[in-house]
């Protein structure tokens, strides 16, 4: 049971700005209080991913104190712990472990905060990358007669990056607010990164070589690279405003009935059936990412833990906090409000299958997921690519002078954290 705190003071989080995040941890907070006494005012901040980084990282917030838990993305685990920045957890955890630990989680979303003995979080939010349609255009009569006239084939789900281009193309009805696709094109550092790891993987390419040597001239990367030219700059095909969305904005805009399909995490999927401003909930289906010809689909798995800063002069109540987010309880409950739990249980409970009817699907995806490899210099790398990204969508220079430059960025220290 958690203990009172001595004193009356702020207890600190800074959560990434996403509606759901805020509504859980203020919920849990209070929840908190009222069973162990705390007496400690909240002060949770939500700030965008970009931001967020920088303030904990590049500002020194964790160390400095600015806040008690933070939400960490597990891009940034390796740099936190090269930095000392996050307090290890293990020896918390070892003296009174969060229900059902470990066994209550599968492995993937342990193993990757874990450094020899050291633990550095505990995962809070997650759900892979997939393919999020609107069943009831796929489904509708009239539609598929439609598609078959026009293309000479069913329409159905696509398998293929082709098939995804020509079925986006086809639902684009500027004229009735619909769009085909929608991808999250703003330049925060990781939407286009995540992006192009999935259209190169899914072109049976490889992001680092056998060595671990990041690889960017490939041909792989350059196809994959043509096809994010292409299909970021087909307005018959994908949502007017691309270049202004992250990925939280382009859930958004599918919940609002703006988009008929796109590639984007599991949790905005289920978020359309939870949030009462979804336009859309009960006509939502997942499925695999799409693939090139002759080549698998591909997922990619990050999620975000809650973690201790350093700084923070209330590491106790903190943890107590944290293993209280962990119960069965509380993720099951925050993941019918629009987060995605981490549990096994949660995964498989009868309610939240009930009411996210894919729900089921998580433990299939999850297991097929990728993750991106952990570095502490990680985020300098994500840069490089990103730009490369970046000067690909947003001018006519050649894809093959792009990449070569990105490459010799590399072999100059361009990716120095």
């Amino acid at each position: 049971m958690p203990q009172p705190c001595e004193r009356i003071d702020k207890f600190r989080v800074a959560i990434r700005a996403f509606g759901p995040f805020e509504t859980a941890i203020k919920r849990e907070w209070a929840a908190f209080q009222e069973e162990s006494g705390c007496r400690l005012e909240l002060e949770a901040a939500q700030l965008d991913h970009h931001p967020l980084y920088v303030d904990l990282f590049e500002k020194e917030g964790l160390e400095r104190g600015d806040w008690d838990v933070a939400f960490i993305n597990t891009d940034w685990v390796a740099e936190a712990r090269q930095s000392a920045a996050l307090v290890d957890l293990a020896p918390m955890i070892e003296a009174d472990p969060p229900e059902d630990y470990p066994d209550g989680w599968t492995p993937s979303l342990l193993r990757f905060q874990q450094f020899d003995r050291q633990t550095i979080g505990l995962p809070y939010h997650d759900g892979p990358e997939c393919f999020i349609y609107r069943k009831d255009l796929f489904d509708n009569p009239a539609e598929q007669r439609a598609y078959e006239q026009q293309h000479g084939e069913p329409l159905t789900v696509p398998q293929t990056w082709d098939q995804f281009v020509r079925t986006a193309r086809f639902f684009n009805r500027p004229q009735e607010g619909l769009f085909g696709t929608v991808f999250a094109a703003y330049p925060d550092g990781h939407n286009t990164v995540y992006d192009i790891c999935l259209q190169l993987w899914t072109r049976g390419g490889e992001l680092f070589d056998a060595e671990g040597t990041m690889q960017l001239d490939t041909p792989e990367m350059i196809e994959a690279l043509t096809f994010c030219r292409a299909i970021l700059n087909d307005t018959s095909a994908v949502h007017p405003k691309c270049r202004q969305f992250d990925s939280v904005k382009t859930g958004n805009a599918f919940a609002a009935g703006e988009v008929a399909m796109m590639i984007n995490w599991f949790g905005f999927a289920s978020m359309c059936e939870t949030i009462d401003q979804s336009k859309v909930k009960g006509r939502v289906a997942v499925a695999p990412i799409p693939h090139a010809e002759g080549c698998r689909s591909a997922s990619l798995n990050v999620y975000w833990m809650l973690s201790i800063a350093s700084g923070s002069p209330h590491q106790e109540i903190a943890y107590q906090f944290i293993r209280y987010c962990m119960s069965r309880s509380n993720d099951r409950q925050r993941t019918l409000e629009g987060v995605i739990g981490c549990r096994k249980s949660t995964w498989n409970d009868e309610e939240v299958n009930s009411q996210i009817p894919f729900y089921g699907q998580m433990e299939h995806l999850h297991a097929h997921a990728r993750e991106l490899p952990r570095l502490a210099n990680w985020v300098g790398l994500s840069k490089v690519v990103d730009q490369m990204v970046l000067k690909t969508i947003n001018t006519d220079a050649p894809i093959e002078s792009i990449v070569g430059e990105a490459e010799a960025g590399l072999q100059c220290g361009g990716g120095e954290s």
